[in-house]
């Protein structure tokens, strides 16, 4: 199911994100050098040579993902990537298949909210095999009807299959009715209305009006040499017909104000998963590290503050977590849990209680030195491979972000002072105006629900769709 397997909430830092490099040198972390070069047509390519294993990796970047999607038709950015490998003017699907599979490679392609991407790795001897397929996929796919039926069955049964846990949807209905059914609150795997709207025409439209040249970025990182590496990314992309791509403007959305709730009723459930937030912050935000030391300690590593309070010393839960999901526009900010139904109450009164305390009491310096030695060693591994740095550059070339988001994390983390902390708790963690969604037994769990929201939704988890907006 493609709506899954493109998870926008991770159970990880949010400064996952960030990705961070170290360099052999007084292990202070660095990008490795690479190259920006724009091709006449105007594609924005990325090189970053790595020669410690013989593979390449291509990470792409297509600056139209699910907030480009039309009203009723969400799903339609996340199907076109998904159809990219699905036949070309000289392939069908399974020859396509085939081909990538004889050099021993990987093509995929999704979309998310801000973008559609789509990467590629092959051994670096099968350079030029690989980028041609990568070409094949990206500047002519044909869309075959039959496919396009295909891939759309399928997401709208993964849909369905979703929801018979009450995880695996949660953060679908959180955004939804967080953003009110706009912007980030578009489901962009789409839902089992959408998925049955969209047409291969649309899907045709789409790709013809969003997938140029100018409104792409092509990174590639592991062992070439830089100047061969161009001359074949122009052979097999420079024909691309350059073209402006039509401007969408979603207006950011900024906190909600007061408090409002929605009890979705999953009448089997022995459990209740529940979400608490607001809308947060970009990834561009100047608080950025500051906001993820701080949440480092408050709820997003196993001895955060959420998770000894609501598994370690209560035994509510086996797991409480906090993150950011920091994307172009201010994303959400959320609190998770799931504890059972008779205890969902308590576990939302103690969520609450150190939400509070942490407005309260602050950080203690020994608080913040934990944290940032924390952060300080969980980075490096996660940008290690050429894949990694593929989409890191990627990505940051998108956010418009530079090198120095890892050449100064360690400065950046370092002068994150309890003062600092005080300042990013009182205007990035809500205290008062916070957004409850909650996914479980209504009869049980409705009357605990009466005092933390005057404005109370509710809706069935087997009604299509997730929330589209307040009728």
């Amino acid at each position: 199911m493609r709506m899954l397997t493109k998870k926008r909430f991770a159970l990880a830092p949010a400064l996952m994100m960030f990705a961070w490099v170290s360099a052999v040198q007084a292990q202070k972390l660095q990008l490795p050098p690479h190259e920006k070069v724009v091709l006449k047509n105007g594609l924005t390519v990325l090189l970053l040579e790595k020669h410690s294993v013989p593979m390449v990796s291509v990470a792409g970047i297509v600056k139209a993902g699910g907030l480009y999607d039309p009203a009723g038709m969400e799903g339609l950015a996340s199907t076109t990537a998904g159809l990219l490998r699905k036949g070309t003017k000289t392939r069908t699907a399974q020859q396509f298949a085939g081909d990538i599979d004889f050099i021993g490679g990987t093509f995929e392609a999704d979309a998310g909210a801000d973008y559609s991407s789509f990467g590629a790795e092959f051994l670096s001897k099968d350079t030029a095999k690989g980028l041609e397929l990568v070409s094949d996929a990206l500047l002519h796919p044909t869309f075959p009807q039959a496919e396009v039926d295909k891939l759309l069955g399928q997401s709208v049964d993964g849909v369905k299959a979703a929801k018979d846990s009450a995880r695996d949807v949660i953060f679908q209905y959180y955004e939804g009715y967080l953003y009110n059914g706009k912007g980030y609150g578009r489901p962009t795997g789409g839902d089992e209305i959408s998925l049955k709207r969209i047409q291969r025409d649309a899907i045709v439209k789409f790709y013809e009006g969003y997938y140029t040249p100018r409104n792409t970025i092509l990174a590639v990182a592991g062992d070439f040499n830089a100047a061969e590496m161009k001359k074949k990314i122009k052979e097999a992309f420079g024909g691309w017909p350059g073209k402006m791509a039509p401007v969408v403007k979603e207006e950011a959305a900024g906190p909600m104000k007061g408090k409002k709730l929605l009890l979705v009723n999953k009448a089997d459930a022995t459990q209740t998963y529940f979400v608490i937030g607001n809308v947060g912050t970009s990834a561009t935000d100047p608080d950025r590290v500051a906001i993820e030391v701080v949440n480092t300690v408050f709820g997003s590593r196993f001895t955060s503050m959420l998770n000894e309070a609501l598994r370690v010393e209560s035994g509510l839960t086996y797991g409480a977590t906090s993150f950011f999901s920091m994307q172009k526009e201010p994303g959400p900010f959320a609190i998770y849990s799931f504890t059972r139904n008779e205890t969902t109450g308590k576990a939302i009164d103690l969520a609450l209680e150190v939400l509070k305390k942490l407005h309260t009491n602050g950080l203690t310096g020994e608080q913040l030195g934990s944290a940032k030695s924390y952060l300080k060693g969980q980075f490096p591994p996660m940008i290690e491979t050429s894949g990694q740095l593929a989409r890191l550059i990627a990505r940051y070339e998108f956010l418009g972000l530079d090198d120095n988001e890892v050449n100064q994390f360690e400065q950046r983390i370092d002068g994150v002072t309890p003062e600092m902390a005080k300042q990013v708790i009182a205007k990035h963690f809500p205290l008062e105006n916070l957004t409850f969604v909650l996914v479980g037994k209504s009869s049980e769990v409705a009357p605990m629900m009466k005092k933390y929201a005057e404005k109370q939704d509710a809706k069935e988890i087997s009604t299509p769709g997730f929330w589209t907006g307040a009728k």
